[in-house]
């Protein structure tokens, strides 16, 4: 390293333990630590530290309280009792030492290396014979288990943001494939806007679409109101029509958000003879007890009855979600150009009755498979200095790195105007293979040089090209028949982790439910020293090779082409 460039000494923050967790961890209120003073004994570890908590502080969280960060019941920890533990071992861990995580609770620390991930987590696997929902809500209820999502017991959960681009991508190639490119004029239509649907308002209007979205917990909406995902919300249908269709007239990029059942709605719009151009759902239809809500029950009586007769519940959310396909297939027969969107909305259905439930394609084979087969997906970035204008530091470089990327400048720049940051200043950005490493070599330097104020984290989604199988989601009519074969996420799991990522994850179940799919995810920091470069180059090389690898072998051409054109072939 020239020693001109090499990285100032850290300070450190001089906290004790307790006083730590008294200022940045009070039960049920967390918050991330910012600026560059070290709390923990090296920057992996505090970077750990840092992502942790800004999951569970209350501008990203859910429910803090309840440790749930999203998805229902995603959870970063299993108790508060876990979640200091957490902490505590991350504040003295070594740079030779390994933090296990099982099921959001520390279990021990294991030798390694300064260049090993520093956790290594595994969240909600089971065996495959009892890989249900009833056998894990069992061992949920004796404390044994938690749901870690995808991101949430991941520790890389970014707000509504994190899935934005992901949704942009699906509604602009919807738009090019049967709207000649031009959302204007196009109403789109959903269900969902909790933690990961909360991002189809702003992505649809980014795209040019007038957007009317449905949840029956107002203070979802409200939460997509005061961060500037959604414009307008009511709880009147006859309001929430009026705007959209005037809206759509005009051509006018606009987002509603209306308080009620979507089936409900959607029963309302085929009464009304109005059809959708675009339809689709991200309720938490993948838990039918934690997630959705029945059809007639208020969310009080749905808590009430969901610890009371846990069964009849579930029975009741299968027969709503079959009601809401049967009306999105009545509205799809009339012209609607309707989606999964990865909830497995489709199976539940599916099981409640509703016989043509898979006639509604995936997103993925519709939309996103043409990316993964280049090694495109979800890269994600965290500022742990705090600072907003570090984010805007990174947002031009990557101009500058990459200038004939019209299409990612043009969401750099709406990013820039339209995001709110919740909790870290954040940002994400779909990159592919070689434009993942050169980004991160580039905030490396960033970081060396001093021109953004303490580290930045890199992440992404467990939804990217090479980290999951979901047969009903990600890996959904794969061309050779592989869709359920989950070898993939684990080599993607072992390749990051022998490539020296700071923290590493596997889970089960993500947003498609417990017995659905497995998927990997990982995290490595840029701070800016020869160690952090290393690994950069060698993590985010094999991420994106790993989607190449899948879809190649599957027989994809684009996939195959690009394994040549960046020598993967063996």
């Amino acid at each position: 390293m020239n020693p001109n460039t090499a990285p100032a000494p850290t300070p450190k923050a001089g906290l004790t333990t307790e006083q730590f967790v008294w200022k940045y961890a009070h039960h049920p209120t967390y918050i991330p630590p910012t600026g560059p003073e070290l709390n923990a004994k090296n920057w992996q570890s505090e970077a750990a530290l840092r992502m942790f908590l800004n999951n569970l502080t209350d501008e990203v969280a859910e429910s803090p309280a309840d440790l749930v960060v999203y998805g229902g019941t995603g959870q970063a920890a299993r108790t508060p009792e876990d979640a200091r533990k957490i902490i505590e071992v991350l504040l003295e861990l070594e740079e030779d030492e390994s933090l296990l995580v099982q099921s959001g609770k520390p279990v021990g620390k294991v030798r390694t290396h300064p260049e090993a991930p520093r956790v290594l987590i595994a969240n909600s696997n089971l065996v495959p014979h009892w890989a249900t929902w009833e056998y894990f809500n069992d061992l949920r209820r004796r404390g044994l288990i938690m749901y870690g999502q995808m991101t949430a017991g991941s520790w890389i959960y970014i707000g509504s943001q994190g899935i934005l681009q992901g949704t942009y991508e699906t509604f602009a190639a919807c738009g090019r494939k049967h709207f000649n490119g031009d959302l204007r004029h196009k109403l789109l239509v959903t269900g969902g806007l909790g933690g990961m649907g909360g991002a189809q308002p702003l992505a649809a209007t980014i795209a040019g679409a007038t957007f009317l979205g449905v949840d029956v917990n107002p203070d979802r909406i409200q939460k997509r109101l005061d961060t500037r995902y959604i414009d307008k919300m009511t709880y009147n249908y006859e309001e929430a029509k009026r705007w959209v269709l005037e809206a759509k007239e005009r051509g006018e990029a606009i987002s509603v958000g209306l308080v009620g059942d979507i089936g409900d709605v959607l029963e309302r719009l085929l009464q009304d003879n109005i059809t959708p151009d675009i339809l689709t759902d991200q309720t938490s239809a993948h838990d039918p007890l934690n997630g959705y809500i029945p059809n007639g029950l208020s969310l009080k009586k749905a808590k009430e009855l969901r610890m009371q007769d846990p069964d009849k519940y579930k029975a009741l959310s299968l027969q709503s979600m079959a009601r809401q396909i049967n009306f999105m297939l009545a509205l799809q027969r009339r012209g609607s150009i309707t989606f999964d969107y990865g909830n497995n909305l489709r199976e539940f259905a599916q099981q409640g009755g509703a016989s043509d439930a898979f006639q509604i394609p995936g997103f993925v084979p519709e939309y996103i498979r043409p990316l993964f087969c280049e090694g495109k997906g979800p890269f994600r970035w965290a500022a742990l200095s705090g600072d907003p204008e570090d984010i805007r530091v990174t947002d031009e470089a990557l101009k500058e790195l990459f200038p004939e990327n019209r299409h990612m400048i043009h969401w750099l720049d709406e990013a820039e105007e339209k995001v709110t940051f919740q909790g870290l200043p954040c940002r994400i950005c779909w990159l592919g293979m070689g434009e993942r490493e050169k980004a991160g070599l580039l905030f490396n330097q960033l970081v060396r040089t001093g021109k953004v104020k303490a580290p930045i984290v890199i992440g992404r989604d467990h939804l990217d090209c090479g980290s999951v199988a979901s047969p009903y989601r990600e890996t959904e009519g794969m061309k050779d028949g592989s869709d359920a074969i989950s070898d993939w996420p684990l080599l993607n799991l072992m390749a990051n982790t022998a490539g020296g990522a700071t923290w590493v994850s596997f889970h089960h179940g993500g947003g498609v439910g417990i017995g659905y799919s497995q998927h990997a995810g990982m995290v490595i920091l840029a701070d800016g020293t020869d160690r952090a470069e290393r690994c950069l180059r060698r993590v985010l090389y094999n991420d994106p090779a790993l989607g190449i690898f899948r879809h190649a072998d599957a027989g994809y051409e684009t996939a195959q082409e690009n394994a040549a054109q960046f020598r993967l072939t063996l």
